[in-house]
């Protein structure tokens, strides 16, 4: 009795790790489609990846040496996103830290941004997913956004 029951154990926890596994492979999927539809302009593929009620935030740097939340319109990204423009927009980013609590994922992610080949600023994206029927959304974003001192 003692073997099955460490044997269940052992399988459930097995279970476990492949399912968070797979969630974190999805959470990432769903972040770098995001990515390649602002490489390609694609504003329909990039919609695909939102929730309908996602929020966008940035971490601003006054002049001054204040700093502010910037509430930015979803919409407005989006639609900047699918207007043809001269240089690809190549966000680069790494995955540090993901962490998942059943429907809800949260990812911390530094990216160096492109207009083309030449580097345009850096910092830290932080992304808030949750799980849908269609798979996981982006529900919110909040970023900063500096010139130098980039995180690796």
């Amino acid at each position: 009795m003692k073997k099955i029951f460490f044997l269940s154990i052992i399988l459930f926890g097995s279970f476990k790790t492949f399912a968070q596994q797979t969630d974190n492979e999805a959470v990432k999927q769903t972040i770098n489609t995001m990515f390649d539809a602002m490489r390609k302009g694609d504003s329909t593929m990039l919609r695909s990846t939102f929730h309908k009620n996602i929020v966008f935030e940035g971490v601003a740097n006054k002049k001054d040496g204040t700093v502010e939340l910037e509430v930015e319109n979803p919409n407005d990204f989006i639609k900047a996103v699918g207007t043809p423009h001269k240089e690809i927009w190549d966000e680069q980013i790494t995955f540090n830290d993901i962490k998942i609590d059943g429907d809800l994922a949260s990812v911390w992610t530094p990216y160096k941004f492109y207009l083309g080949k030449t580097f345009s600023h850096c910092g830290v994206d932080v992304f808030q997913l949750m799980r849908t029927a269609a798979g996981w959304k982006i529900i919110y974003v909040v970023d900063t956004r500096r010139k130098g001192n980039c995180p690796e």
